[in-house]
């Protein structure tokens, strides 16, 4: 699969402060976010890596309405914790991006209602409008949102390269699974290195995993 920088944008998905802080509603539940915490550093130097080529950066946050009304079966019976405890809620701390982050004003920052980033959200406007085709993939966590993601881009026959080293889940076993099914169907999985070489260079051609 080729990558060419003139038609790529950088997607960062739902790395915000629920999902990566110890005391978060995910490590409240006594989950382990380190991993998380670890590939949002990886995160932030891809998009440092991207604003200095011009490759824009779009990041997403996982937001529903204060009182969950929009949360739907997620909040309900899928995960009806989430709704106990008000996960996710507007205006809460959970839902914003880190300040390390270095989200800058030329940056989207889209927020979405369930683990795609690309429903009940305008990213598909906001791709077509700059021309983008290609899109190279952060973000946590690796088998729910950034998985929804990938799959959701590559049926759009959008050029997806997800980076090994910034994704990440709460399981192990799931993150790793999670790799080997879009590595099989829908993306190229990519080392950081490999990424930031692309980004530099303009192009660049990664064979099938």
């Amino acid at each position: 699969m080729r990558f060419r920088r003139g038609e790529a944008a950088l997607l960062l998905v739902d790395l915000q402060r629920g999902f990566l802080h110890p005391e978060g509603f995910v490590a409240a539940q006594g989950r382990d976010v380190s991993a998380c915490t670890e590939a949002a550093r990886h995160c932030y130097a891809l998009a440092h890596a991207a604003r200095a080529v011009g490759m824009p950066v779009i990041w997403t946050r996982h937001v529903l309405r204060a009182d969950h009304a929009d949360g739907g079966l997620l909040t309900t019976e899928l995960r009806p914790r989430l709704g106990e405890i008000r996960a996710l809620a507007k205006g809460s701390a959970d839902v914003e991006i880190p300040a390390e982050a270095g989200v800058e004003p030329a940056d989207f920052v889209l927020d979405k209602p369930r683990y795609s980033a690309f429903f009940g959200t305008v990213l598909d406007i906001a791709l077509a409008a700059r021309g983008i085709r290609a899109l190279m993939v952060g973000g946590v966590t690796t088998s729910m949102c950034v998985e929804s993601s990938v799959r959701d881009a590559a049926q759009r026959d959008i050029r997806t390269f997800v980076v090994r080293e910034a994704v990440a889940d709460f399981d192990a076993e799931r993150h790793e699974a999670s790799l080997r099914a879009m590595a099989f169907g829908f993306a190229r999985v990519i080392g950081a290195n490999h990424a930031t070489d692309a980004m530099a260079s303009g192009e660049a051609l990664f064979p099938l995993a």
